[in-house]
């Protein structure tokens, strides 16, 4: 037994909920337009398909990861990582060590918690799903606990 639908359907296509989009690998273009130097992004369409509710990227390293990324959190209301190769290593407020995140893994990031990036794998992708499409970032000045003690 299948749970109620959240809606009347089924919708022609005219009046589905989000658009239909292929994120087409042989048309992929890869841009620099992103928070990071070292890594370089690759936008799939949900922003478009679904009006900015949902946003999705492909990212991958170019170069060496300089150094930890810094304290900093964004004001999303969700924020998924799907880790296609090498790895990723986070510290989040209020997590005591590290959260390693490898290849054929998923995070989960909690929305609007501070967290550093302070490892990552020279031939790292991901797959990056966060809500809403477009979202702020701001650094932190300290770090926060448990990690402002160390």
């Amino acid at each position: 037994m299948s749970a109620p639908s959240r809606y009347e359907g089924p919708l022609a296509l005219a009046q589905a909920l989000s658009a239909l989009a292929l994120a087409d690998a042989s048309g992929a273009r890869f841009t620099r337009e992103g928070l990071r130097a070292d890594v370089e992004y690759r936008d799939l369409g949900l922003a478009q398909a679904t009006q900015g509710r949902i946003g999705a990227k492909h990212i991958r390293a170019i170069a060496p990861l300089p150094a930890p990324t810094g304290w900093h959190w964004h004001d999303m209301s969700a924020h998924f990582v799907y880790v296609l190769r090498g790895s990723l290593t986070f510290r989040f407020g209020g997590v005591d060590g590290d959260v390693v995140v490898t290849a054929g893994s998923g995070l989960s990031q909690p929305a609007g918690v501070p967290h550093n990036v302070v490892a990552r794998s020279d031939d790292l992708e991901v797959l990056e799903i966060n809500v809403p499409a477009e979202y702020g970032t701001w650094d932190l000045p300290a770090p926060p606990a448990p990690w402002g003690a160390r």
